[in-house]
């Protein structure tokens, strides 16, 4: 009986050596010729969740071709906020309106042609026929390519034209390629393999990437407005990385052992735009009340749990441009004291009215930045205390709502200001009638004029006390009213490494980030 099972065991082992090997031929790539092959390592794959959804990601129309590491630009801004070379390896600034720029060699698309001067040209032409904005802001007004340079002449001396071709609009794409709304082809170190609107973008790897191939083999891009289920959805294991998150879901993501928070100061203030075109706004004794009801230090410690520092004006106090003075303090009865001498008298009911009409405002705000919605409850809060009826509408996209609807009085708005590091951008877009982030129609001659000084000097010294006189003007007329200077919160799955938030918000996929 013991010789049998002896046996068995035997016949038993002799199967399991075989299929043993069976296996270990397979993984290790030997043919049916008997020739070996290498193994196949396993794919490096990153999943990020982002909060604002891309509609097209064509990248003169969209910001997700630059984030998403699918396209680039000329130059580029580093950690300092200093412009440095990118898909150009030098610049030329021959006089007050000629710049030149050389192309690297060895640049390609993601289809292999040669990135040259004439593709260039045909890029910047393409944007400036699809993206009004970025026209204007370019101001451009002839171009000559000859082999791996290009020349542009400006419209005017333009001192600022440098750092706006850091614009990710004004990124370098293939022009003549079929659908670049959905599949753009451009020299970043990934290529899309699918796009899914307002959903997902699917990336792989390029690997003939001017710069050496990525890390990673593939990445996807998901979108989700909700905060809180993108905080869910990186703990679960679902993203590794997780944008714009609220501060009251970061707990869980800071006690856990495989993730961390990073958050770093933004060059982005959050704000309350007001409409210019409503007549009770029209008065600055209202806005200068309703900036009063602003609480700035309760909205940093309660609504950003301390991510955040209190804004007194466009600028983060960091740059030398930014103003000098103090936030404003929040100051109810002295809001009310304006209000009174602007007219406003409570009626029976205890509300605010004027010739009858009760003051009565309607403010949206959207959750792709969730902290807002939390900041314009505190305002009705504040607002009905004194007699004002503030309604709230959240929309899904705050910048088609505004530009498209007239129904507004206030928005939580939040924009960059100086993400080039240089106050001109905000001062034209959001200023100046024609302005790109001027929903509001907001018309200050004096601040139109000090801008237009603006952009024809280029002494550095000067710029700076252009820009600081801006923020005066900006902080008497009160357009707007500057809440805080918001850090940029993401969570972070410990296998991400070689990777951090940048404060500009656009290289959010590089070539050098990996995982473990």
């Amino acid at each position: 009986m013991v010789k049998k099972q002896s046996i068995s065991y035997l016949i038993f082992a002799v199967i399991l050596i075989f299929v043993t090997a069976c296996n270990n031929e397979k993984v290790s790539g030997i043919n049916e010729e008997g020739s070996s092959t290498s193994s196949k390592t396993e794919e490096k794959s990153v999943t990020l969740l982002f909060s604002f959804a891309s509609k097209t990601i064509d990248p003169h129309q969209d910001w997700m071709g630059v984030r998403a590491g699918i396209a680039e630009t000329l130059v580029k801004i580093d950690g300092n906020l200093e412009i440095q070379p990118w898909l150009a390896h030098g610049w030329e600034q021959k006089d007050e309106r000629t710049w030149t720029f050389t192309i690297k060699d060895g640049v390609t698309f993601h289809d292999g042609t040669p990135v040259d001067g004439e593709a260039v040209k045909a890029s910047f032409e393409r944007v400036m026929d699809v993206n009004d904005a970025v026209a204007s802001s370019l101001k451009i007004e002839s171009m000559e390519a000859d082999g791996q340079d290009i020349t542009f002449v400006t419209t005017e001396p333009y001192p600022a034209f440098l750092s706006e071709l850091v614009h990710t609009n004004a990124s370098i794409i293939k022009t003549d390629a079929e659908n670049i709304s959905e599949k753009p082809i451009a020299t970043g170190p990934f290529k899309v393999v699918d796009f899914t609107s307002e959903a997902e973008i699917k990336l792989e790897k390029y690997e003939d990437y001017w710069d050496g191939a990525a890390n990673l083999d593939e990445v996807t891009i998901k979108f989700n407005s909700d905060g809180n289920v993108r905080a869910l959805a990186l703990q679960s294991g679902e993203a590794d990385l997780a944008y714009h998150l609220p501060s009251e879901a970061l707990e869980p993501i800071e006690t856990s052992e495989n993730l961390r928070v990073e958050s770093v100061s933004s060059l982005r203030v959050h704000f309350l735009l007001y409409n210019a075109n409503k007549p009770a706004l029209q008065d600055v004794r209202v806005r200068k009340a309703l900036d009063l009801l602003v609480n700035r230090p309760v909205m940093v410690s309660e609504v950003m749990n301390g991510h955040a520092t209190a804004a007194n004006g466009p600028f983060n106090p960091n740059f030398a441009f930014a103003s000098d003075t103090q936030p404003e303090n929040y100051d109810p009865e002295q809001a009310e004291l304006l209000l009174k001498d602007a007219g406003y008298k409570k009626n029976e009911n205890g509300k605010l009215e004027k010739v009858g009409d009760v003051l009565t405002l309607t403010l949206a705000t959207y959750e792709g930045r969730p902290e807002l919605p939390l900041m314009a409850q505190y305002l009705q809060a504040e607002a009905a205390n004194l007699g004002i009826d503030i309604n709230i509408v959240t929309v899904e996209n705050i910048d088609s709502y505004l530009w498209e609807q007239d129904e507004w009085d206030i928005v939580t708005y939040s924009n960059l200001t100086a993400p080039r590091g240089d106050g001109g951008y905000f001062l034209n877009t959001a200023y100046l009638p024609d302005g790109a982030l001027n929903p509001g129609k907001i018309h200050i001659p004096e601040l139109n004029e000090l801008t237009k000084e603006l952009n024809v000097t280029a002494d550095l010294e000067e710029r700076i006390t252009l820009q600081k006189k801006a923020a005066e003007i900006i902080q008497k007329e009160v357009p707007q009213s500057f809440i805080l200077y918001p850090h940029i919160i993401v969570g972070v799955n410990e296998r991400v490494k070689n990777w951090s938030p940048g404060s500009e918000e656009y290289y959010l996929i590089t070539n050098k980030m990996d995982v473990e």
